[in-house]
């Protein structure tokens, strides 16, 4: 494609007069999966607040397929979607309720094939009939991704996609979502804590530290030129 999936330039956040994100510059490619890396307090899920619209930035430009989301909110979101174990769907609803609904909020047309079809790929047919409040902690972050995916994103934003997952299911996750990136030729992006989870997943990775990115780059190109022997090493020695 002929533009970048993500382009930032001179992104700053400043809430009352605290900077949380402190005049960050980058672009991803079209396609891929990319990491977010930085400890608690870093930067990151504000970022992510950025790139989806929810938070207005105090200067600079966030540009999302090739168009600026300051003018182009509408035509931008409904190419995007976002998933995140912290922000619950309605909890009264059924989950295929909640599914339907935000299917039917993206502008789906064949959200009923779409859904089941996602289901039963994501292992969640079972749940389908269960009041979303009732799941525990790992359900509700599978049917979280299940509403993710309803209007197939060009660009999917995660926000450590396999919390609360057990080891097994966090495999299946992964794969699901590098299987997913190649057939459908999308970008996402991903936030996680767990070191092996982003070598494995990822691309290239942006390090974000009080605000700032302080590394980037493809992850073998990094340890190379770091000489740090694992990326364990190398994310302890940059944050």
């Amino acid at each position: 494609m002929n533009y970048f999936s993500i382009k930032v330039s001179n992104l700053v956040k400043q809430f009352d007069k605290k900077k949380i994100i402190k005049n960050i510059s980058f672009q991803l490619p079209s396609e891929g999966i990319f990491g977010i890396l930085g400890k608690n307090g870093a930067g990151k899920t504000t970022l992510l607040g950025l790139l989806l619209g929810l938070i207005t930035p105090t200067s600079g430009d966030i540009f999302i397929l090739g168009k600026n989301i300051r003018n182009n909110k509408d035509a931008v979101l409904n190419q995007i979607n976002f998933q995140s174990p912290y922000v619950e769907l309605p909890k009264k609803m059924t989950v295929i309720q909640n599914l339907f609904f935000y299917a039917r909020l993206y502008g789906v047309l064949n959200f009923r094939e779409v859904i089941y079809k996602l289901s039963e790929e994501l292992k969640i047919n079972d749940l389908l009939s269960f009041n979303y409040g009732s799941l525990s902690a790992g359900q509700k972050t599978k049917v979280n991704l299940c509403k993710s995916l309803v209007n197939t994103p060009k660009l999917l934003l995660l926000d450590e996609p396999t919390a609360s997952l057990d080891p097994e299911t966090s495999i299946f996750i992964r794969d699901y979502l590098i299987n997913y990136q190649k057939q459908n030729k999308s970008t996402i992006l991903l936030t996680s804590h767990n070191l092996d989870e982003i070598q494995n997943m990822c691309s290239y990775v942006l390090l974000i530290k009080s605000g700032k990115v302080v590394s980037r780059g493809n992850i073998a190109d990094l340890l190379k030129k770091n000489n740090f022997l694992s990326f364990k090493d190398f994310f302890l020695g940059h944050s």
